[in-house]
């Protein structure tokens, strides 16, 4: 029991640091919370917290450490992963500004904590967070060090569920915690004036990413 505890310790003291850093996730969650409203940012919240699910799976057989040390197979997960930053960066990019009936439409809709008048499915927003976070070329890596940490051949099953489980509720709960700024009906209206800026912005910073993360697998 002590031994559970003190990984839980550990991996929330490293988690929470590595959730609230600058990155892919923060970028789509802030995006999606200011263009579509708060339902839409937590659907892409929980995508990016179910996206974890997959690195802890190969890292609790080992595989992270193999895919880290692989030239070939961190070289398909960063080409995959940043042209697919790329893709959602390019879609930002072409962002239109609203005219004033759309811009009161989606004020009301923000307020309601509802999606915008084009209503996004919710089984597509959460993919969409799930491969945003599935694919980070970055993830083998960092669960190598973070597993290493707390992981160890004779740890029982249940053990790692529930170190697994913890580490996506700290994701969804920074995420969920980002959202219910963003959409505070004072602080989003402020910004839907200016969406299509954001978006525009946004979406420059994640195809920035994309291309950095394509560069480095040559």
């Amino acid at each position: 029991m002590m031994d559970l505890i003190q990984g839980l310790l550990i991996i929330s003291s490293i988690h929470l640091l590595a959730a609230a850093s600058p990155g892919p996730d923060f970028v789509l969650v802030s995006q999606q919370t200011l263009s579509h409203g708060r339902k839409t940012g937590f659907l892409c919240s929980l995508g990016i917290a179910l996206g974890l699910s997959i690195h802890i799976l190969y890292s609790s057989f080992g595989l992270a450490a193999v895919i880290a040390s692989s030239t070939t197979a961190l070289w398909a997960i960063k080409i995959l992963g940043g042209s697919y930053l790329i893709w959602l960066g390019i879609k930002g990019l072409k962002a239109r500004a609203m005219n004033d009936n759309r811009l009161d439409h989606q004020v009301n809709a923000s307020e309601n904590g509802a999606q915008n008048n084009v209503r996004k499915s919710a089984l597509k927003t959460v993919a969409m967070g799930f491969l945003c976070n599935a694919l980070n070329p970055k993830a083998p890596i960092y669960f190598v060090s973070l597993f290493t940490l707390v992981l160890s051949p004779d740890m029982p099953l249940y053990q790692l569920a529930v170190y697994g489980i913890w580490m996506m509720m700290i994701q969804m709960g920074w995420f969920s915690t980002v959202v219910m700024i963003l959409s505070n009906p004072t602080i989003n209206q402020k910004f839907q004036r200016i969406s299509h800026w954001i978006d525009r912005v946004l979406g420059g910073a994640m195809v920035a990413m994309g291309i950095k993360v394509v560069a480095s697998s040559n």
